[in-house]
């Protein structure tokens, strides 16, 4: 079948990744200190050298303090609130009233996800995946599908064997993520594309590192994760037809 024009976009890398890191910027919770943490001391501090019981000339440091004893013109007390004293504030602590969003272009982030559709028709593919067959791969009324094993069967039969095999290799991961409860990486496999869900996506959410999305709800994260254009996709014939008549991801 010919395929539709937005598999003719040029493959533009740069624009794939900010559509990418403007997606995932979204869903990052803001996060910050108590105002008031490290501040809930009744403390001291007088910066005039005239004052009455000023700190300077005492041959002390100039820093808040919780008076615990006064004798004369001379007070004595531990250093508090300031960021050199123990259980004092931070110095520059997170703020809760940050903007994490990345802002972009509704014209630009169309173009990312037809650079990213154009981007599964191209040698790209074979660079991330284990597959050497024709691409794209089209599967006729594969939305139809309940079942998770008929859809490991179907992906199978279109030479998905090997991949899947992939995704089925746990990798046991590095660093910090051992101790959160992510103790193996699993590595991004195929994605399914549909027209619309008559049961798929259910099935697809069964297997390790398969996805399964409609059409319309396409992505620069789904089609390009890590921000590298070239996923394998696996379309249904529908949703072709629909990318083209609709001229979805066009404004």
């Amino acid at each position: 079948m010919n395929l539709p024009p937005q598999f003719s976009e040029r493959i533009r890398p740069d624009i794939v990744k900010r559509a990418f890191l403007s997606t995932m910027s979204k869903r990052r919770e803001n996060y910050g200190a108590d105002p008031e943490a490290g501040s809930r001391h009744v403390t001291y501090f007088k910066k005039r050298s005239d004052t009455y019981r000023s700190q300077k000339g005492k041959g002390m440091s100039r820093t808040p303090r919780k008076i615990m004893l006064g004798r004369g013109m001379q007070l004595v007390g531990e250093g508090a609130e300031a960021p050199n004293a123990r259980g004092g504030r931070r110095a520059h602590q997170p703020k809760s009233d940050r903007k994490f969003d990345e802002q972009i272009n509704d014209k630009e982030r169309r173009k990312a996800i037809r650079s990213a559709i154009a981007a599964t028709a191209s040698d790209k593919v074979y660079e991330r995946h284990r597959y050497d067959g024709e691409l794209p791969i089209v599967v006729e009324d594969i939305q139809k599908i309940e079942r998770t094993q008929a859809l490991i069967e179907t992906l199978e039969q279109n030479g998905l064997g090997d991949e899947l095999d992939r995704c089925r290799e746990r990798t046991v991961r590095g660093g910090k993520g051992r101790n959160r409860g992510r103790k193996y990486e699993t590595k991004v496999g195929p994605l399914v594309v549909v027209d619309r869900d008559d049961g798929v996506l259910s099935a697809a959410s069964n297997i390790p590192g398969i996805d399964a999305t409609e059409v319309d709800q396409l992505s620069a994260e789904d089609l390009a994760p890590g921000a590298k254009p070239g996923r394998l996709t696996v379309y249904s014939e529908n949703a072709l037809k629909k990318l083209e008549a609709e001229e979805l991801f066009y404004g």
